[in-house]
């Protein structure tokens, strides 16, 4: 196992990225052509999630990115089951609780926590943190005693760099970067196996996100935590991730390591996204090639024939709007949901 030291400070290990394969330490958590369809106004689907697949190494951080309206928040709510799905399977460290409930969703509840994106609307306006801490400690049943959780209490701040004083705080008090480590806090309160990170930097100012970005880092390297970090943000993800999963439209169109996925796109939805990624020398940005992409994201309810993307692609052709095509492996470790990904690979 090789580890890299980033550019944000993390450090980060290069598996041989594989869709399903458990390789050398152990799939975490899997899940497998999960579905999830909604009533929409006029009788017709909403196909927010259709046919996803894909799996987590223990300890390794998958990245899911794509536009808003991808499926990407949906996914999500489904994994840490706060949202049944309407048909596939969730498996955590090879146990189907997908249809887990009371006493069993509970204790799956404890191995898999949801960071949420907004930490101005997650926490409580009107409970100090260490009453929003020790709130969860009884909820769980964990703690002796008052004693017992104002001890845990202070171990989870000092674990997320902040400092005691911050328990008899409300949130108004917090700026939106102590906010945040207060909810990593909460999440990390029941010692969670899997973190599933919703757009977890995206409301806060720019000054702090790396700050909070490198503390992540930090714990799944102490704590040996399993990441689902989720994110429209392509030059974000690659930051954190070992391997990336592209969505477009419900579906994974391209998965990889970190460095394939974002440095060699074989899907022309990934070269818009990395297209997008701001470049920060001003005469390097004006040389950059037009962006692959036209148009706006397709209905959810009436998504086009053939390839979901076709309408929006430079490179489609006839086949596109005839076929659709599957996630398929494209060289060693890579999959692409393309008609042409060897080409574009070229």
């Amino acid at each position: 196992m090789r580890t890299r030291r980033t550019g944000a400070g993390a450090t980060r290990y290069e598996p041989g990225g594989l869709l399903g394969s458990a390789g050398p330490v152990g799939v975490m958590l899997t899940v497998e052509s999960l579905v999830k369809h909604y009533r929409g106004r006029g009788g017709g689907v909403v196909r927010a999630v259709d046919g996803v697949s894909f799996s987590v190494r223990r300890g390794e951080t998958l990245g899911v990115v794509g536009e808003s309206g991808c499926g990407k928040s949906t996914t999500a709510t489904m994994v840490v089951r706060l949202d049944d799905p309407t048909s596939g399977r969730i498996l955590l460290d090879g146990e189907d609780i997908t249809r887990a409930r009371g006493a069993r969703l509970r204790s799956v509840r404890r191995r898999i926590q949801l960071l949420f994106q907004d930490p101005y609307s997650a926490l409580n306006p009107r409970l100090t943190v260490e009453r929003t801490l020790a709130e969860v400690l009884q909820v769980h049943g964990l703690g002796r005693d008052d004693a017992a959780r104002r001890a845990r209490v202070d171990e989870l701040l000092s674990l997320v760099g902040l400092s005691g004083s911050v328990a008899r705080r409300y949130p108004h008090q917090l700026s939106g970067g102590q906010r945040q480590r207060v909810g990593i806090a909460r999440a990390l309160v029941v010692s969670p196996e899997v973190l599933v990170l919703d757009e977890p930097v995206s409301a806060l100012d720019v000054s702090v996100r790396a700050e909070v970005m490198n503390l992540l880092a930090r714990l799944q390297g102490e704590l040996g935590l399993t990441y689902l970090f989720i994110s429209h943000d392509l030059g974000m993800v690659r930051h954190i991730s070992d391997r990336i999963a592209v969505m477009h439209l419900g579906r994974i169109v391209e998965l990889g390591t970190w460095r394939q996925v974002s440095d060699s796109p074989l899907h022309p939805y990934t070269r818009a996204l990395q297209d997008a990624v701001p470049v920060p020398d001003p005469e390097a940005e004006a040389r950059r090639a037009a962006p692959v992409v036209v148009g706006d994201v397709p209905d959810a309810a009436h998504p086009p024939s053939g390839c979901r993307f076709h309408p929006r692609c430079a490179y489609a052709e006839d086949v596109c709007q005839r076929d659709d095509p599957l996630l398929r492996e494209v060289g060693a470790g890579r999959f692409a949901a393309c008609h042409f990904a060897e080409r574009l690979e070229s």
